[in-house]
């Protein structure tokens, strides 16, 4: 397994409308190989600020490797020059492999 995450800062005059771009965008992750799951984390306040982090679950980092170079992902990150900079820098790129994995038992 392997997680992406991009970490954002964002001025809290700036949140409502970079929650709006992220919860209203056109995703094709779901047709991705290798895609496991997606989330759009909202941090703390500190200062004016909120942290957010995009967190995607890979099969593996070539599969996520695969996706960074496709025409998918070229479409899906096609605008983002195109839109009022709602975060503060650059985001913060952080990759990982899993070395542990524990889940809950399901229930019946």
């Amino acid at each position: 397994m392997y997680l992406a995450m991009n970490r954002f800062t964002v001025l809290l005059e700036n949140a409502a409308a970079f929650e709006d771009l992220w919860l209203n965008r056109e995703s094709r992750l779901k047709d991705t190989e290798g895609f496991v799951s997606f989330h759009m984390l909202k941090g703390p306040e500190e200062e004016g600020e909120i942290l957010y982090a995009s967190h995607t679950v890979w099969e593996s980092e070539a599969h996520f490797r695969a996706w960074t170079t496709s025409g998918a992902f070229r479409a899906a990150h096609s605008r983002a020059g195109q839109t009022r900079k709602l975060h503060e820098g650059s985001p913060r790129f952080e990759g990982f492999q899993a070395i542990q994995k524990i889940e809950a038992p399901h229930s019946a």
